[in-house]
């Protein structure tokens, strides 16, 4: 599923805790687990290929990520999903996190790879939002301190290391 703008903004600050920084209260990590592995079964499925996993995260606001490898996607490039912590929310990139604006990743990415993505985030319930807002300062109610020595974003509030 995706959601607009306004959507994406009132859900980010609905999310946010300051008591609450890497999970959300009630965070059930095997569920998590499960769930990503669902979305590794499907991309996989999806592009014909073993993907790549990223599972050995910790002390950060995101749980995993998987890379869908260039040579098996129309693109020609990799791609990575990685999902949060935090409302079953994903992004998707190319090559890396921040390596590309939101301008570029729609011209560069190949909408057959968006398609197959999409689909297997919402097979998995997952919520596929844009990365580039997530760049902009944060104003959420976690104390700016937290983020130290980085600036506070919403990247890093709900898919980074904190």
């Amino acid at each position: 599923m995706r959601i607009d703008n306004a959507e994406l903004w009132a859900l980010l600050h609905q999310l946010d805790d300051p008591a609450h920084l890497e999970t959300p209260p009630g965070f059930d990590w095997e569920a998590a687990r499960r769930q990503f592995d669902g979305l590794v079964s499907r991309l996989t499925t999806a592009f014909g290929t073993a993907c790549g996993e990223d599972r050995s995260v910790q002390d950060a606001t995101y749980h995993a990520q998987v890379i869908v490898p260039a040579d098996a996607t129309a693109t020609g490039r990799n791609l990575v999903v990685r999902v949060s912590n935090f409302g079953s929310l994903a992004v998707l990139a190319l090559e890396n996190p921040g390596a590309y604006d939101q301008q570029e990743l729609d011209s560069l990415v190949h909408e057959k790879d968006v398609a197959r993505i999409s689909k297997s985030l919402d097979e998995e319930n997952y919520v596929l939002i844009p990365e580039e807002p997530l760049w902009k300062p944060y104003d959420g109610c976690v104390p700016p301190r937290v983020f130290l020595p980085n600036k506070p974003t919403w990247w890093l509030r709900y898919f980074d290391y904190l």
